[in-house]
């Protein structure tokens, strides 16, 4: 398994191509070898980005996209990742209108085609799951009360859809990361590394191994499963994200994944 840095980190520092540069240098110079292209600014050209990245020996391994190109240009986001050289194409988040009872089996009719076709490239879509997901309910047209993230499982399979589990939101959600790691063992290529701690105020993202998740547990599950890719992320920083990810980066490297 690699570790890299998803780069929704430092987004405040990639919204032109001179910072996006910049910011690459650092990444590189932190350590990382892999990145996630995520909140990037929307006038940097895939060329650019991949030449960047190249310069600083940084592989682009999964992006997060806008729902309506993987929905309405599929095709043409397909080629850019041919361009940046990454399998793996990602959905943030579901949108809004697709989490209730009423419309989720909507969000499976609207984005298999397009899944398909992004495997027939010989990619795939990937799904990032926040806590509401492991959220119970009865889906429209659905015989029993289900998970949302269960009954993802149930309408993609493996070749369509895979899941870029993210540890701080399964423990969010009062699941067991570990747990979750095991049921969707095959279908995790990418994984965000997150951690919680406890501040004045109640949970907060915290550096990987500085919070209260049991990392040693959590990366000893991932040994095994189709995991790649270790995926810092850390989307609220207390001080500089470039340090976050530093000290992310140094705890995981110092337990043996660089």
């Amino acid at each position: 398994m690699k570790t890299g840095a998803q780069l929704y980190t430092i987004r405040a520092y990639t919204q032109n191509e001179k910072d996006f540069a910049r910011s690459m240098k650092r990444i590189a110079q932190t350590g990382y070898r892999t990145v996630q292209i995520s909140a990037v600014g929307k006038d940097i050209r895939p060329e650019r980005i991949r030449e960047i990245c190249d310069e600083n020996g940084l592989e682009i391994v999964l992006t997060h996209s806008d729902v309506n190109r993987i929905l309405y240009d599929t095709d043409r986001l397909i080629a850019e990742h041919d361009v940046m050289g990454c399998r793996y194409i990602g959905i943030g988040a579901m949108p809004d209108r697709y989490r209730a009872p009423e419309w989720l089996a909507h969000f499976a009719e609207d984005f298999r085609e397009p899944a398909r076709k992004i495997a027939d490239a010989g990619k795939l879509l990937m799904y990032h799951n926040h806590n509401f997901e492991f959220r119970r309910i009865q889906a429209e047209g659905e015989a029993q009360e289900k998970r949302i993230i269960e009954y993802l499982c149930d309408w993609f399979g493996p070749r369509e859809l895979g899941f870029t589990l993210d540890t701080y939101w399964v423990q969010a959600a009062g699941a067991d990361v570990c747990q979750w790691i095991g049921l969707l063992a095959d279908r995790i290529p990418c994984v965000h590394l997150k951690d919680m701690a406890v501040g004045a105020e109640g949970a907060m993202m915290a550096p990987v191994m500085e919070g209260n998740l049991n990392f040693g547990a959590i990366l000893k599950a991932l040994e095994g499963t189709s995991c790649e890719y270790l995926l810092v992320e850390q989307d609220i920083c207390q001080g500089s994200p470039f340090d976050c990810l530093k000290q992310s980066y140094d705890n995981l490297a110092a337990a043996g994944y660089r």
